[in-house]
């Protein structure tokens, strides 16, 4: 992608006017969002000035391969060779800088997972789910933290609400919202038929930086006794937190042992879920514009079949297939499945770059 220097010069101007203003400002909320506006740019200035410098280097290359000296024109036409494979794939990292970006792919994220379609079978497979995720945030070295559980009466959970903290955990769960359907013979079947049920996923990005407004008279606050394990675990006191925001409906709760902590973690996650509601009404707009998107931001959509007796993975939004499905489970290979789900992402986000570009 031919990208042009006036969209260049545009990154390069604006990165040394913050860097002058960083310099001579004194007002404490103007430097924190000068720093900020300086931290996301800098990525992007670096790349922008690596590529010019390779393209100011041609010209004279090309003079040099030109030079009667053979010895100076073999150089200088490897070197021209060299560069010529490394521009592409320098514009393109460039061209994703650029290209318009989920201002939340750094953010922490709060994952709900809750039993669908299936009856037992489906709480299990919410528990296979969420083993997997937090298996997949140990090996990034993210940090999980359950806020809300309901167990399933025979395993599993018919749902689980947890905080993942950690850089980039948004940009690289989000693609997980949906549907999760699991085809497998469930323990309890006696004639060893296959079962499909569902399990849904949501993960929303945390609203750290982002002001939501919310009225002290539109919540209800509920405190009750949460469920505990029995015996000298067993919580005897009311300090679990339902939060009921009244405009919207939307419920959020948090059941660990400290009220403090449940009415915190409570109006985190009714802040994220607000939050939510913002992003989904502004990806339902972009997937409109553009059907291709991997997120539609309709949480009822299926995205994944799990196939236990084939081992298969497939993934419906890129037509993906893959029969690595134990190693998956694990956490491990998760990967395998979401770095294809970024790649088609960032396909998307190029060509809308080329839309605006003309």
């Amino acid at each position: 992608m031919r990208l042009p220097q006036a969209r260049l010069d545009q990154v390069l101007d604006r990165f040394r006017e913050i860097e002058a203003r960083m310099g001579a400002a004194s007002d404490g909320a103007e430097i924190v969002k000068l720093s900020k506006e300086h931290a996301e740019l800098k990525p992007v200035a670096d790349a922008v000035q690596a590529l010019q410098k390779v393209q100011d280097e041609r010209p004279e290359l090309e003079a040099m391969a030109a030079d009667p000296d053979p010895e100076i024109s073999e150089l200088a036409r490897d070197e021209l060779e060299r560069l010529d494979e490394s521009l592409p794939e320098m514009e393109r990292a460039v061209a994703l800088l650029l290209a318009p970006r989920d201002k939340d792919e750094n953010a922490s994220a709060i994952l709900e997972v809750r039993a669908g379609t299936g009856g037992d079978e489906a709480a299990l497979f919410a528990g296979d789910l969420f083993r997997m995720y937090q298996r997949y945030a140990s090996t990034r070295g993210w940090k999980v933290e359950v806020d809300s559980v309901s167990e399933g009466e025979m395993g599993g959970y018919k749902e689980i609400i947890a905080s993942i903290t950690g850089e980039g955990v948004f940009g690289r769960l989000k693609f997980e919202s949906g549907v999760h359907r699991v085809q497998r013979v469930p323990e309890t079947e006696a004639q060893g038929r296959i079962h499909t049920s569902a399990a849904t996923v949501a993960v929303l990005a945390e609203a750290e930086d982002v002001e939501i407004e919310i009225n002290d008279a539109d919540l209800r606050i509920d405190t009750y006794r949460s469920s505990g394990a029995g015996g000298q675990h067993v919580n005897k006191t009311d300090s679990a937190v339902r939060i009921t925001h009244l405009p919207t409906g939307i419920v959020a709760t948090s059941s660990e042992r400290s009220q403090h902590n449940n009415r915190r973690k409570a109006m985190a996650t009714l802040k994220a879920r607000l939050y939510d509601m913002q992003r989904q009404a502004l990806d339902t707009a972009r997937a409109d514009a553009r059907k291709s998107q991997v997120g539609s931001g309709d949480r009822s959509e299926r995205i994944r079949t799990y196939n236990f007796p084939q081992g298969r993975v497939t993934d419906h939004r890129i037509n993906l297939t893959l029969y690595n499905l134990p190693k998956i489970m694990e956490g491990e290979a998760l990967d395998d499945v979401i770095e294809p789900l970024i790649a088609e992402d960032q396909a998307n986000r190029l060509a809308t770059l080329e839309d605006e570009l003309g």
